[in-house]
């Protein structure tokens, strides 16, 4: 199994009633780990109770902390979050958090340059320069990158988006975010195809992933495409269903799976998610059959 690091961004997701541990990058390494047995995180938080609460959960779920920093001066992340009436999340994300400063240090680079794959990253730990540059300062290995967009507020600029799409070899996004790319980007009055394929093709993306909500989810790779859509009822948290989708995505690109094997697969886990309270299962029952399907590929 190939070894994946994830780098950004850890926080807790604020509802009204409860908190729980968010943030993409790292909902989708707990994924990872669960159904790899294997993965590493890079992150940062701040030296208060919800950071100490974070170190400890992480440690007792089993998840390494070796490249988690402490902040001493910028509080831990935090989101605050409201469901519409389909339960789709709006978030409130606080700034200046303890993500927005992770440093670059020796073991990172060891990581990635000795241990590492394939790296996932996003946007939103890109709008502080100081973990900005240093993601950037990860680019360019002899690994594969994995870009999921997750366009948050105004967190983000044409430099980001530039510079994260020229470094990618996978990209998920999903119809909003293209829309996004295509006003400050691309600029063309094209259909969704058309608009992937120049997106690939300009910036050099093997394969791009297009989720689209209950409208399922497209991938393209190598002029192929591949569309899947699988219906879910008793829809309690679609929190986190797109990324557990990039886990499965990430996994079945990294093992050379065929597209439609990958999507079938990656939408069918999403849907499970979906099922649960949060973005992260209460219990490990779930991953069992996903990881003996992974095991056969």
């Amino acid at each position: 199994m190939k070894n994946i690091t994830s780098f950004g961004e850890i926080l807790f997701d604020v509802y009204p009633d409860k908190k729980t541990l968010g943030g993409a990058p790292f909902n989708f390494i707990y994924h990872i780990i669960k159904l790899t047995g294997q993965g590493n995180f890079i992150s940062r938080v701040g030296d208060d109770e919800p950071g100490r609460k974070i170190l400890g959960g992480l440690t007792s779920a089993g998840i390494s902390t070796a490249f988690i920093q402490n902040d001493q001066t910028h509080p831990t992340g935090a989101a605050n979050a409201n469901l519409d009436e389909n339960k789709i999340p709006h978030w409130i994300i606080e700034e200046n958090r303890a993500y927005d400063f992770i440093e670059a240090t020796s073991s990172i680079n060891d990581l990635i340059k000795n241990k590492t794959d394939c790296l996932y990253f996003g946007t939103l730990a890109q709008r502080n320069v100081i973990s900005k540059e240093t993601l950037r300062s990860l680019f360019g290995k002899k690994i594969k990158y994995f870009c999921d967009l997750n366009l948050r507020q105004n967190f983000y600029n044409e430099d980001v988006l530039i510079s994260s799409l020229e470094n990618a070899d996978a990209l998920k996004l999903n119809d909003d975010e293209l829309k996004i790319l295509n006003n400050l980007l691309l600029k063309k009055s094209e259909n969704e195809v058309d608009l992937i394929k120049r997106l690939s093709g300009n910036f050099n993306i093997e394969l791009v992933c297009l989720t689209k909500g209950e409208d399922g989810a497209a991938i393209y790779k190598n002029g192929e495409t591949n569309c899947c859509k699988v219906n879910v009822k008793n829809v309690v948290d679609t929190v986190g269903a797109g990324d557990a989708y990039a886990s499965i995505l990430s996994i079945g690109y990294l093992q050379g799976w065929d597209i439609g094997k990958i999507n079938k697969l990656a939408s069918e886990f999403a849907a499970e998610i979906i099922k649960v309270d949060g973005a992260l299962p209460k219990d490990d029952n779930v991953y069992k059959s996903f990881k003996e399907k992974i095991n056969d590929g």
